[in-house]
């Protein structure tokens, strides 16, 4: 009688890649990264378990906004009356890229234990250099068209 395997998360290994973020869109970066982090193209996927990889992103600083991106705002609340609070994409990028690009990536990830899990092995950095060498990361290659 055949069985269905369940991945318990023991069979899983973790690669890491690297991404350069020059002149991508921001949506269709944070997508791909999403799907990376979540492990959706490996064979042993399953929805409830951690099968990702961890993958840094370098020169989020080179992110490109479309459209009127740029002007668009982005609202939270501090949770104090009268705390609601924005700021624009455009200006977030010039002053906090890394924050602007987690922003996305978060966006695109479950709102759960496990999505937190998968966020904790996203490495976001503004310039080219990046301290994970020793991980010897794989380029990962990003469309910058549609598919």
């Amino acid at each position: 009688m055949n069985r269905t395997f369940t991945n318990k998360g023991e069979y899983t290994d973790h690669k890491w890649y690297v991404v350069d973020a020059a002149g991508i869109p921001l949506g269709r970066l944070a997508g791909q990264v999403a799907k990376v982090l979540r492990g959706k193209g490996k064979p042993n996927f399953q929805y409830n378990v951690d099968t990702g990889d961890f993958v840094v992103i370098i020169n989020a600083d080179k992110v490109v906004l479309t459209g009127n991106k740029a002007d668009e705002l982005i609202y939270w609340h501090t949770g104090w009356p009268g705390g609601l609070r924005n700021v624009s994409r455009g200006n977030l990028l010039e002053n906090d890229p890394v924050k602007l690009v987690e922003k996305a990536v978060w966006g695109m990830t479950p709102k759960t234990k496990l999505g937190k899990a998968l966020f904790k092995k996203l490495k976001v950095y503004a310039g080219s250099e990046h301290p994970h060498a020793a991980q010897n990361p794989e380029p990962l290659n990003v469309r910058k068209e549609r598919n």
